[in-house]
């Protein structure tokens, strides 16, 4: 596997590849877990050549949130990554992305960003939106894979690349779970023993709540509400259960076809988030 730690550099390779070869890029922060590993391998089913790309970025972590902390594990990135067949690695400094202060960003509307997640972390998908566009443009791949566990961030790039039409196919990876349902997330290295127990019952009330409205429960309202009661019982900060058009994450109607159910919610101090389609 090849490491490129500069644009010229990744670049580079980029003009000398043949243009017959079909690439994919996935973008990550490294911390790399099955579900990071599971996209690697999704994306050679789309390409000929896969580019994975390690950087922490500043931009979508608001003052007080994780950035300092976030688990930096390149060492191991690169040997898994290399283990699944990854051709390419563009890892970044800081000073590369941004030589200089980034001056312009991606504003996505506000009823994509302002809502959900977007409620509770102002400013994560402007910073998001912003370095996904500048690694599509390094990479400039023809297909980019992202795990549907982030799925209000999944819908902006989506909705971004298509608005700016960026000939790249975007393709969604199922969410890889541990055998008790919690979903892979970098951040499960932040629960303590007790709460990695407990943890599970996110995925828990979701599946319950999934099952209600395939029964026919038309109360959506209800459901939520209930959702986050009982959350709440087991020693959880919910900040939202949320029944969603799976197309625009907007207000679903009773009996509406095309839903998600999404979830935040802190246990202890760290914040999960986890998401079914219906």
């Amino acid at each position: 596997m090849q490491i490129h730690e500069t644009v010229a550099g990744l670049r580079k390779m980029r003009a000398v590849l043949d243009p017959a070869l079909r690439v994919a890029v996935v973008p990550t922060m490294g911390n790399l877990h099955a579900g990071h590993i599971s996209l690697m391998r999704q994306a050679r089913e789309h390409a000929d050549v896969v580019i994975a790309t390690i950087f922490v970025n500043r931009l979508q972590f608001r003052p007080g949130e994780d950035f300092e902390k976030y688990p930096r594990t390149f060492a191991a990135d690169c040997a898994q990554l290399e283990a699944a067949g990854v051709e390419h690695l563009f890892a970044p400094t800081e000073a590369e992305m941004y030589p200089q202060p980034q001056n312009y960003y991606v504003e996505a509307p506000a009823a994509q960003i302002d809502i959900l997640d977007g409620e509770f972390r102002p400013g994560h998908f402007r910073g998001m939106a912003t370095v996904v566009l500048k690694l599509l443009n390094i990479t400039q791949p023809d297909v980019a894979l992202f795990g549907k566990k982030d799925y209000q961030q999944l819908m902006v790039i989506r909705n971004m690349v298509a608005d700016f039409n960026l000939p790249i196919q975007i393709i969604g990876g199922d969410t890889v779970r541990a055998e008790d349902g919690l979903a892979l997330s970098s951040r499960n290295g932040y629960l303590s023993a007790t709460e990695r127990l407990e943890a599970p019952r996110l995925f828990q009330v979701l599946t319950e709540l999934v099952a209600a409205v395939r029964g026919g429960e038309p109360d959506f309202a209800r459901l939520e509400q209930d959702a986050m009661a009982t959350l709440q019982a087991h020693g959880w900060l919910p900040e939202y259960v949320a029944l969603r058009k799976k197309l625009d994450l907007q207000f679903a109607p009773a009996h509406e076809s095309g839903l998600v159910v999404l979830a935040a919610a802190r246990l202890g101090s760290t914040r999960l988030i986890d998401n079914l389609e219906v």
